[in-house]
């Protein structure tokens, strides 16, 4: 796990060593173990480096071929990296480290970008071809690891992260159709982002750019095709766990130590008695709690914990710890925080630092099996209408709990229902709270939604869920990023085997939605290995109290008053809303305004703190 980043000029100006290495130290915080650079025109190349597999400087990136005619750096790990030895000593290679990164370049020699299809892991890449001056990037299936670039100057910049292109001196600057998105949707999906010029190689894609600037883009992963094409599975709870079990084993390669990331719900329990079950020893679990039991899961997690024998470690946010990791986070994150939980992940990725260097994350098993309460409400979406009419009983009104639905309820058709079933406020929400009548473009959404619609004509669940693997899991696997790395830590995901996405996704129905809590073939197939308590115990996940955040802790109290005159407030989008009413409506017990502050609120800590460090 690492951090890359580089500059492709299309001009005789040549590149600035200084300005070269000011994109890598930037990402200092992804690889504190070793750095290293390459620079001859028109080329510079920077590594940062976390290591994780041959921590020798065996290791170390740029990582040249045996001729010297191609430079790879490369972030991310090959969990089968091992299998490709046997053939590749056939071709009468000598394999030199105990390093992926060696592998995934005498791979790239022998096969050129067709050897993809055969990577089991995570991944982003940049190789340099000094032969033909070409430059290639590529990006694992569903974008677990990160990869951002611009067009500027007459040049070509990309990073691991946002902020090294901004420490290159490309311009910090609002894409106004980001913006909406953000308000509307939460965040940006696809390859655009909430920057202008700064854009997103897409999941199971890769880029190719000739020394003049030619470039072309090549999906080489359809899920939508792996879907289609799948073989039928005949046993399907007898496939899902030998497959997840093997996922949980492939990332335990590591040549240091790996914990998990324990809430104490379904998901991440099923990990750790994975492990346990394959005969795993001497494991870390790390986990936050929460004083207010109804977002409290820890009780759990420690008696899954030391019932396998296994090392129980928790943490927990107060006021000005809380406030610190807000500003820290949003550091990391490069844009307004929007899951809300990013300040707790990043005090949990710091409690394991000192003993770990890999975490496994139960993250995807929501969007995977459908496991959120809000793809209920399109099991039948007519009887919205009924609950919409509800709206207008000043007895269920007034119940907080019930507002966000009884808005859900007024979208009148079923692709909407659908596009905004991850969102908090709404198309009329949009109109009366901001004044404004557009929605934004969404232009890859609604690519996304008629893929969907082509594999699940009949069931807006199934294509609730095959929207949110491609547009939400990618906003959570961005935020796992980041708040692990932001404490130098490798964050994997089990569930995001590819075989498991694709598989999933040609089962019928009843594998994801049959009982009360979604998920049914992981309750199935956990059932007999877990506790029941865990098995059946309501769903929380990392949700935080920022209501009593905001009105109760002092750092929240002081910093809620100068949101109340934040300068974000003179945006264009924002021109209609007055930051003193807000938080007088809001300290004053109206919660149903929280779904609209928070964005809002997260946008002012944003524009405080990371905005005015790079203009």
């Amino acid at each position: 796990m690492c951090g890359i980043n580089g500059i492709l000029r299309f001009s005789q100006e040549p590149i600035i060593k200084e300005q070269l290495l000011s994109m890598r130290d930037a990402l200092a915080h992804r690889g504190p173990d070793d750095s290293g650079y390459y620079l001859k025109d028109p080329v510079g190349l920077g590594h940062r480096r976390l290591s994780i597999i041959d921590t020798s400087s065996a290791g170390h990136q740029p990582f040249y071929s045996e001729n010297k005619r191609y430079v790879l750096v490369f972030n991310g790990e090959l969990y089968n990296y091992q299998s490709f030895y046997g053939e590749l000593k056939a071709k009468g290679i000598t394999i030199k480290t105990g390093s992926d990164t060696e592998i995934l370049l005498y791979l790239f020699e022998l096969y050129g970008m067709g050897f993809l299809h055969r990577l089991q892991g995570m991944f982003a890449f940049a190789i340099w071809d000094t032969e033909e001056k070409k430059m290639y990037l590529g990006r694992d299936r569903m974008g677990v690891k990160p990869l951002y670039y611009a067009f500027y100057q007459n040049s070509f910049y990309f990073a691991s992260e946002q902020k090294a292109l901004f420490a290159a001196g490309v311009p910090l600057s609002l894409s106004e159709n980001g913006l909406e998105e953000y308000f509307f949707n939460r965040f940006v999906a696809g390859e655009q982002t909430l920057y202008n010029r700064v854009k997103k190689v897409l999941p199971g894609h890769y880029m190719v750019l000739e020394k003049n600037g030619y470039t072309t883009y090549t999906q080489w992963w359809s899920l939508q095709k792996e879907i289609q094409n799948h073989p039928t599975i005949t046993h399907p709870k007898k496939w899902f766990e030998e497959t997840f079990f093997e996922s949980v084993r492939l990332r335990m390669v590591s040549d240091v130590p790996v914990g998990v990331l324990l809430s104490g719900g379904l998901d991440s329990c099923s990990i750790l008695s994975s492990l346990y079950h394959q005969n795993y020893k001497d494991i870390n679990t790390f986990n936050i709690g929460f004083a207010e039991d109804e977002h409290n899961e820890s009780f759990l997690a420690k008696k899954i914990t030391e019932g396998y024998q296994y090392h129980f470690n928790n943490t927990q946010l107060d006021n000005e710890s809380l406030y610190q990791n807000l500003l820290e986070s949003t550091y990391y994150q490069d844009e307004p925080l929007m899951h809300l939980n990013e300040p707790h992940l990043l005090a949990v990725s710091k409690l394991a630092h000192p003993k770990v260097k890999v975490l496994l994350s139960g993250e995807g098993a929501d969007e995977l099996m459908g496991g959120y309460v809000r793809y209920k409400a399109l099991k039948n979406p007519s009887l919205l209408k009924v609950i919409s009419g509800l709206s207008m009983v000043e007895r269920f009104n007034k119940r907080p709990r019930y507002d966000k639905l009884f808005r859900y309820s007024r979208i009148d058709n079923v692709d909407d229902l659908v596009l905004f079933n991850g969102s908090n406020i709404y198309p009329e929400d949009i109109q009366s709270f901001y004044g404004r009548k557009d929605l934004p473009d969404n232009i890859y959404r609604h690519r996304i939604l008629e893929e969907a619609k082509q594999l699940y004509p009949n069931s807006p669940q199934r294509q609730a869920l095959y929207f949110d693997q491609h547009t939400y899991m990618c906003s959570l696997l961005d935020r796992n990023d980041r708040c692990t790395m932001g404490s130098s830590i490798e964050c994997r995901e089990p569930f995001l085997d590819y075989r498991l996405i694709a598989g999933l996704g040609t089962l019928s129905d009843d594998w994801f939605f049959r009982g009360k809590k979604g998920k049914f073939i992981l309750k199935d197939t956990m059932a007999s290995k877990l506790p029941e308590d865990i098995v059946n115990f309501r769903k929380i996940g990392l949700s935080a109290p920022w209501y009593s955040y905001l009105i109760d802790f002092p750092a929240f109290k002081e910093e809620l008053d100068h949101f109340a005159t934040s300068p974000i407030f003179e945006m264009s989008y924002l021109e209609n809303l007055d930051g003193k009413k807000l938080v007088t409506e809001l300290r004053g017990g109206n919660t149903k305004l929280m779904p609209y502050i928070m964005p809002l609120f997260m946008l002012h800590i944003w524009h405080k703190t990371y905005f005015k460090k790079f203009v």
